[in-house]
């Protein structure tokens, strides 16, 4: 796994909407474009296990979002889904991208949604050529937050800030992520790092709050996938206790003809713990699995 150091240095600080962001790109100069979203409460590191995979394939465009790993992390903003999603349109418009594909997690996922919400409106995004989806809480209904979730949204989230430590990080990954594939401590380190970075810790209850969000936006989030005009495919790890084999049967049961690939024994973190079964059910999403062995 590349070290969070390197990774840093491989990518840069961008101006995007008034807030310097990380942003990293990487692949084929030419090639279709794949927009990879983070979750929550990582960063586009969590990509990088898969990064040179796919970059035989793709031009691959990734960034911190506002509040996240090395970005910009201000106190006095509420951190709103759909102004995520504009920085991934923003910098798109600046990079002149007109179409691209989405790999999201977690959090990401939401912020994908949203940006399948605009494809339906008169307004000059990017187009969306496809949608792949991890783990994550498409559908409030289905979605359990963990114990420390709930009490980052209650009046004792800025009490439980001061409280987190990198030990209580790990016992709360050690809970959602496979009894198999436990994440490693080069993991749970950077994951750290980039938690505390620009001191992180403080607004992690506002970042929070994206939960609510959803619920707020049930009706235009959950929408923008049943009605989606383009690909859509969800790869979930099965034991995930947030949003695994739950969240599976409710895609099922929402979307027509669901494409899902469901990772048994794998959590809450697939790109992470099975990172070659995540690789190799994209590509067969883009249909280009063959291809990729035959190279």
């Amino acid at each position: 796994m590349e070290l969070l150091s390197a990774w840093q240095a491989s990518g840069e600080l961008v101006k995007l909407n008034g807030h310097q962001i990380f942003v990293r790109q990487g692949g084929l100069a030419s090639g279709p474009a794949l927009v990879l979203i983070h979750g929550y409460p990582s960063a586009s590191w969590d990509w990088q296990p898969m990064w040179e995979s796919l970059a035989q394939h793709f031009k691959l465009i990734t960034l911190d979002m506002l509040g996240f790993g090395f970005s910009d992390k201000p106190v006095g903003i509420d951190y709103l889904i759909r102004e995520q999603a504009s920085l991934f349109t923003t910098l798109l418009n600046q990079l002149a991208v007109e179409q691209y594909h989405i790999l999201a997690h977690d959090y990401g996922d939401t912020v994908a949604q949203e940006l399948l919400a605009r494809q339906a409106e008169p307004i000059a995004d990017p187009n969306i050529l496809s949608c792949c989806l991890l783990n994550g809480g498409l559908f409030p209904e289905t979605h359990r937050p963990v114990l420390l979730q709930k009490l980052l949204l209650s009046p004792l989230g800025n009490l439980i800030t001061l409280l987190t430590t990198k030990s209580a990080l790990q016992r709360n990954f050690n809970k959602i992520f496979g009894k198999d594939t436990p994440p490693s401590k080069e993991v749970i380190d950077g994951l750290w790092e980039l938690l505390t970075h620009n001191n992180g810790l403080r607004i992690m209850p506002k970042l929070i709050h994206y939960i609510v969000q959803r619920k707020q936006n049930r009706e235009r989030w959950v929408g923008a996938l049943v009605e989606a005009k383009i690909p859509v495919k969800l790869i979930c790890g099965m034991v995930d206790p947030i949003s695994g084999a739950h969240m599976l049967a409710r895609f099922e049961e929402l979307i027509a003809n669901a494409d899902v690939t469901a990772l048994d024994n794998i959590g809450h973190y697939p790109q992470l713990e099975a990172p070659s079964s995540v690789v190799d059910a994209f590509l067969d999403f883009h249909q280009i699995e063959h291809q990729a062995n035959i190279n």
